[in-house]
């Protein structure tokens, strides 16, 4: 499989694609530096995974996530983060990232590629256990699940939560992107939530 690395430190890009090499079923077909370069990369190579870190100088790996997937809805993307990056984890989660992993834990990270071009979700129990912490930090109180949404908002939260774009439940839902932006603004107020991140980890943790 052909995978692209993208990382602000020319350390971290160097021994990762030296331990990736040398599995025979990897190919590095590219190593960069920056969101920017990330996004156009990943334009001109069309790699089978992109292995990115979340937190870069300039833009995030998230902005370039969201770009690259806006344009291919089908990129396998598998961020590197840190654990302590809450808010970064919740935003990778609904992106439409396929999975996350730890600097760190250097062993896991072949077989993490390899499932996310599969097919598979990289997303283990640490992510789960962070959510509540991330409710509580943000101040969503599960007593707003007593809201009403309707049946339509309720599909829509679904989509959101799973890390479908705007375009992407138009399609599904055989609505208009400016329909589903209304419905997405209107499920906000309805829950008292500020974003899309918020709105994926009220979903995980309460319904």
């Amino acid at each position: 499989m052909r995978v692209l690395i993208i990382d602000d430190d020319k350390l971290v890009v160097e021994s990762l694609k030296t331990i990736l090499e040398a599995d025979g079923d990897i190919e590095i077909v590219g190593t960069g530096y920056s969101a920017d370069e990330a996004i156009e990369l990943y334009d001109s190579l069309k790699p089978d995974v992109l292995l990115m870190d979340i937190r870069m100088k300039g833009k995030t790996g998230i902005d370039a996530a969201k770009t690259i997937i806006e344009k291919d809805s089908s990129a396998k993307i598998l961020f590197l983060t840190t654990f302590s990056d809450d808010e970064y984890i919740a935003q990778a989660f609904i992106t439409g990232a396929k999975g996350y992993i730890i600097k760190q834990d250097f062993e896991s990270i072949n077989s993490a590629i390899k499932a996310v071009f599969l097919g598979q979700r990289v997303f283990g129990d640490e992510i789960i256990a962070r959510i509540p912490a991330l409710i509580n930090s943000n101040g969503i109180k599960p007593e707003r699940l007593k809201t009403h949404l309707t049946e339509k908002e309720m599909e829509i939260v679904v989509h959101v939560a799973n890390g479908l774009s705007n375009k992407e439940i138009s399609e599904k839902m055989f609505l208009g992107e400016g329909t589903v932006r209304n419905y997405i603004s209107t499920i906000l107020e309805k829950l008292d939530l500020r974003d899309r991140t918020q709105l994926a980890i009220f979903y995980y943790k309460n319904l």
